[in-house]
């Protein structure tokens, strides 16, 4: 047998390579030759643990003014879809764990949460806004199958008859309809399938545990044909790797009656710029630095560009692509903002609620606690 490489390599089913200290940690740790090693492409698969968590809170307040929602709500800490793009994988820091393979192989399950959200939308001081559910990690990530926290929560808001959106990557959300309809018919819900490519090969590294894209396709068909509003998230799209997708996803989304269209660019906050730039040399070291070359373009000559309205789209000559590229196809696609569909990106200016957006494909017609929703952001 030969000696281990202290170089990571490609885990099967698993978007990280490696588990990099995080930023808060005081150590370091090097690979070394203990005896005992593998043969060669034979990387160890860690599996999947799963921690119960008494959650002491449950709804987020937004604190980025670019975001379109006003709350969120997050059932898991951490997401085994294992998106090595993930910006919420720095999140594992604060538990004194890495951003790498832990944030996708230990994650916490918050047993609690639907006690909680029924607790908190008793409160007389609540002001109903749309929840958001996947803003940090999936909802209907794998582990989902077991614990089923999303469809408890689903429960309690469609008792309280409050709105809600859904941002994911898996077609499990279709295992809820029977909630969701009901939410719908009631104008309170509105479900995004995030999409990154259509190359089935490309998802396998790049998310490798979320649903394969064209079921992602599927499942905005399935949601629309039993009358819940579904739209696509385009998201992130990454230079060179999976931008030329674009036109193709909006295409496909179309045909599936999405009623929405948005899009960000990738974003590379903290520790994940190491592990994309790990990921890059693992499964594209040809166009390695063409990639962060031109994500650098995007922000300014560095690898990411935190401020509020400009880590979104970025900016620059590529950045400015997109944009026509989105507005054109959405345009053709049948999506025109305020029209039978709507189309919009994630941007600067844009601080509507999804909620809002919603008004713009259901005409207007919005139960009283969209409204007041919508009062609370203007």
């Amino acid at each position: 047998m030969n000696p281990p490489s202290d170089k990571p390599a490609p885990i099967k089913g698993r978007g990280s390579a490696s588990n990099q200290e995080g930023r808060f940690e005081s150590t370091r740790t090097e690979v070394f030759d203990d005896g005992w090693f593998r043969e060669p492409g034979e990387p160890e698969r860690p599996k999947t643990e799963v921690r119960i968590e008494s959650a002491r809170s449950i709804i987020s307040l937004k604190q980025s003014p670019d975001l379109p929602f006003d709350l969120s709500l997050n059932p898991y800490r951490g997401c085994e879809h294992g998106c090595v793009y993930c910006y919420a994988r720095p999140s594992h820091g604060y538990l004194n764990l890495s951003a790498g393979l832990d944030f996708e192989t230990k994650l916490f399950a918050k047993t609690n949460a639907a006690e909680l959200l029924r607790a908190e939308l008793r409160k007389p001081g609540h002001k109903v806004s749309a929840i958001n559910l996947g803003a940090n990690t999936d909802p209907y990530q794998p582990i989902e199958r077991e614990h089923r926290i999303t469809r408890q929560v689903l429960e309690v808001l469609l008792e309280y008859k409050h709105p809600l959106t859904i941002i994911t990557k898996n077609s499990l959300v279709e295992r809820d309809l029977d909630l969701l309809k009901p939410l719908a018919e009631q104008q309170l819900v509105q479900v995004f399938l995030s999409v990154t490519s259509l190359d089935n090969r490309l998802s396998a590294i790049l998310e490798p545990r979320a649903t394969a894209p064209h079921r992602r396709i599927e499942a905005i068909a399935r949601l629309n044909a039993a009358g819940v509003p579904a739209g696509v998230f385009v998201a992130p799209i990454i230079p060179v790797i999976s931008d030329q997708d674009l036109e193709a996803i909006l295409e496909a989304a179309a045909g599936a009656g999405a009623i929405h269209a948005s899009y960000t660019l990738i974003r590379l906050p903290h520790e994940v710029k190491d592990l994309f730039r790990e990921w890059l040399a693992l499964h594209f070291p040809d166009r390695a630095d063409h990639v962060m070359h031109r994500i650098q373009d995007l922000r300014g000559g560095k690898d990411y560009d935190a401020r509020f309205f400009h880590r979104m789209q970025g900016q620059g000559v590529f950045g400015e692509l997109i944009r026509q590229r989105f507005r054109v196809a959405c345009k053709k696609f049948g999506w025109s903002g305020a029209n039978s569909r709507s189309c919009a990106s994630i941007c600067s200016g844009c601080r509507l609620s999804l909620v809002r957006r919603v008004t713009c494909s259901l005409k207007g017609k919005l139960p009283m606690a969209a409204h007041a929703a919508r009062s609370d952001s203007d």
